[in-house]
């Protein structure tokens, strides 16, 4: 087992025959807390430090993966340490809201409320309304920000920080199918049951009374 630990961007490494690397934790000389395993070839512990005061000695982890020296393990715990930010959709008819079944990745063949991964330099907005333009074929308006909520995926072992947007759309959702391979209307208690992500589950019911108060065309 190595130990990935992290305190303000500051990597705790230690070097083996000039090669930086990931310690065990016999070579740790502090205390530490164990957070969580990352998703990476050979098992890490994600861990933060005990100390009296900031690391200025090590090296941060953005210098770290563009140094020769360096292990492909470090620069694997690097990547799998940095969270993954998707935007959400929640879009309303009557009181059915609107669904879609991914064509590939990790939503194939699952249901989910429209959206995707954001991409580098774009704003949350911008990229739930790209995603919708993508997967639907569809302009759409973003009218309100839902939630934000955070968690470590069981299967995946990546953090995600999810933001759920109310949507209105311009128009009939055409699915790419490239990317989508059915998007439909469920009513809300029915979204709940289909949704395979615990987190939309979660926002769907906890703005469920709000949504019904509120019902109008999407």
């Amino acid at each position: 087992m190595r130990y990935y630990i992290e305190s303000d961007g500051k990597v705790f490494l230690v070097s083996r025959e000039g090669t930086l690397d990931l310690p065990r934790k016999a070579e740790v000389p502090f205390p530490l807390q164990e957070i969580a395993p990352l998703a990476t070839s050979t098992p890490v512990i994600f861990c933060t430090p005990k100390l009296e005061k900031h690391p200025r000695e090590w090296l941060g982890k953005d210098e770290i993966i563009g140094l020769p020296a360096v292990s492909p393990l470090v620069r694997g715990a690097v990547h799998a340490g940095m969270p993954r930010v998707v935007v959400e959709g929640v879009c309303l008819k009557g009181s059915n809201v609107l669904l879609v079944k991914g064509s590939r990745g990790l939503t194939k063949g699952r249901w989910s409320l429209p959206g995707g991964f954001l991409r580098f330099g774009e704003t949350p907005r911008e990229g739930l309304l790209r995603e919708l333009r993508e997967e639907l074929d569809v302009e759409a308006q973003i009218t309100g920000l839902l939630d934000v909520k955070a968690k470590l995926g069981k299967k995946s072992r990546l953090h995600w920080t999810m933001v759920f947007y109310r949507i209105s759309l311009f128009g009939e959702p055409a699915p790419n199918p490239d990317e989508i391979m059915a998007a439909e209307y469920f009513p809300l208690p029915r979204a709940q049951e289909l949704l395979f992500d615990d987190l939309m589950r979660e926002v769907i019911a906890s703005h469920l009374d709000a949504f019904k108060a509120t019902e109008g065309p999407c």
